[in-house]
């Protein structure tokens, strides 16, 4: 079976920039988030043996979420200074190794990989999100799994693990965060509502939109108060966290992984000091050459 890995490259790059520190190249450019973005994906194709792998990136936030929410996401920090220019570094390696990348200016990442996860397993794919975004557990089926770089264990998540961590089955996980809230997107849940309580109001209602229309089977008056004053507020949470179909510029069968460009990529080990890796490329490259004798 066709086994499509999509990486949340922005998520990851975020991730290697801080798990590692103060790594330079020999002319003194930070290649931290690099080297770290390389060492991870080269443990998620070993782990996920994946047939087809894109690295998506984002292109800015939707307009539509900021037309229903101007806050949306307003209280993010701004990139470090010192990831910036290694994006281009990382995208430089993706081409080098010959992986498929995506980014399309006011194209959010998540609204990409949903779809391109959609179509695939439409289409009888096997897909993973490597993501820690909670959002992606909406999308998890039996066909589409979910890497989570926050678990240890590296399980590909299936519907129980979103149980587990949620409460809620992944067909709920939209529900579940409108009615919550996402503070690391900066959108307010309905006061006095946190986790536990949403997934308790799912398992008796199903729906947000079942319960709107039931609110008088809530028993507490104080969170029966809570839900009808934020009626409006549920119904646009939906739909800032609900992933909506975008134009899917790429078809699954073209993200097989390409032929490494061996020149290319050791030029860039070269200029980043990564050793260990270049090392590594040039045993590979000598053992290619012995089978190619033999």
């Amino acid at each position: 079976m066709n086994r499509l890995l999509i990486v949340d490259g922005h998520a990851y790059a975020y991730r290697a920039f801080h798990a590692i520190r103060e790594l330079r190249s020999p002319a003194g450019r930070p290649t931290n988030a690099i080297y770290g973005f390389v060492k991870m994906l080269e443990k998620m194709r070993q782990s996920v043996a994946p047939t087809h792998l894109i690295v998506v990136w984002d292109g800015g936030l939707s307009a539509e979420r900021l037309a229903a929410h101007p806050e949306y996401k307003a209280q993010r920090p701004e990139m470090p200074a010192d990831l910036r220019p290694q994006l281009d570094g990382i995208a430089s390696y993706l081409n080098a190794v010959g992986v498929a990348q995506y980014c399309e200016d006011g194209v959010e990442a998540d609204d990409y990989i949903a779809t391109l996860a959609r179509k695939s397993a439409v289409a009888g794919w096997s897909v993973v999100i490597a993501s820690s975004d909670k959002d992606f557990m909406q999308l998890v089926s039996d066909r589409i799994g979910l890497l989570n770089p926050n678990d240890k264990a590296q399980t590909i998540w299936t519907g129980e693990q979103v149980m587990v961590k949620a409460g809620v089955r992944p067909g709920q996980v939209a529900d579940w965060l409108a009615l919550m809230g996402d503070a690391v997107d900066n959108i307010a849940g309905v006061p006095g509502v946190g986790p536990k309580t949403a997934a308790e109001l799912l398992r008796q209602f199903g729906s947000a939109e079942v319960m709107l229309t039931r609110l008088n089977e809530v028993k507490s008056d104080k969170l029966r108060g809570a839900l009808e004053n934020s009626t409006a507020l549920i119904r646009r949470n939906l739909d800032l966290v609900r992933l909506p179909e975008v134009q899917c510029i790429l078809a699954p069968e073209q993200l097989g992984v390409q032929p490494v460009n061996r020149e290319r990529l050791r030029g860039l080990l070269v200029e980043w000091g990564f050793k260990s890796l270049l090392a590594a490329l040039d045993a590979e490259g000598v053992s290619e050459k012995q089978a190619e004798l033999i």
